[in-house]
């Protein structure tokens, strides 16, 4: 508990670095980053033990860590991508607090070998990375989304002012989203490769790849629309969050089914 705790602690650590609204990225940011990821992957390898389990709480600490990993990248790629830390922290902190009411429940140990191992690592590291940039994509959405509220109410917060501008958001959304695309397309590629070696079929009709091929097409929906007629503002954030939430409830909404309900 005092472990998961301080998992928690340290996801919320990187926000308090915005109280003094600061101008750039510097050494200080970059170390509580270091601190949050230290803290979601330490918790996160002790949990696994050298097996992977089932278990809802420990798929939410992976995500929790990977989505840690890709935000550090996407911060060193995009200029302002560090100011979604007000926003994406704290949710990462939420994701580990539910993940800690999840925690008596541990799931089954996962037992396969040779050439499906591998593939199933491959499918699970490709699926775990997916939802991770799914999540900075839905948290950008949300922040040109307050700060575009914010500019036509003519009434800015503090919030609103440590978030990049609408301009700069949407920018990032835009490049998440095609990252997001990429890999998912290359997740439900891999999936089928899984289900045809342990089932003998190219495609299984499971809650996780409808939802996932769902997302799909939201997200190439969206791409689509902004490339022909430029769709931005509250139609393309309730976009990418209905994707979020599809890829949410295919990845974590159906271990939250067969780990917890059906435990």
């Amino acid at each position: 508990m005092i472990f998961s705790i301080s998992g928690v602690l340290a996801l919320a650590v990187p926000a308090l670095y915005f109280l003094k609204d600061p101008k750039e990225r510097n050494s200080t940011f970059w170390a509580l980053l270091a601190v949050a990821l230290a803290g979601a992957v330490s918790w996160t390898m002790a949990q696994l033990s050298g097996q992977w389990r089932t278990s809802l709480s420990l798929a939410i600490w992976v995500t929790i860590s990977a989505t840690i990993i890709s935000f550090i990248i996407t911060s060193l790629i995009h200029r302002l991508a560090w100011r979604l830390t007000p926003l994406l922290m704290p949710y990462l902190a939420l994701m580990g607090l539910w993940a800690m009411i999840w925690h008596a429940f541990p799931g089954h140990t996962i037992h396969e070998e040779g050439a499906i191992s591998h593939w199933i690592v491959f499918h699970i590291t490709v699926s775990v990375f997916t939802y991770a940039l799914a999540t900075i994509a839905a948290v950008a959405a949300l922040s040109a989304f307050l700060v575009e509220r914010a500019l036509k109410q003519k009434r800015p917060t503090r919030l609103t002012r440590m978030l990049p501008s609408v301009i700069d958001s949407e920018f990032l959304l835009t490049r998440l989203l095609f990252t997001s695309e990429a890999i998912l397309g290359l997740d439900i590629l891999s999936g089928m490769g899984v289900s045809m070696m342990e089932k003998g079929q190219l495609l299984t009709a499971d809650h996780k790849t409808l939802f996932s091929i769902a997302a799909f097409i939201a997200i190439a929906g969206l791409l689509f629309a902004q490339h022909q007629s430029g769709v931005r503002g509250k139609k393309a954030t309730r976009v990418v969050l209905c994707a979020y939430l599809l890829l949410s409830l295919g990845f974590l909404g159906v271990k939250f089914v067969t780990d917890v309900l059906m435990a």
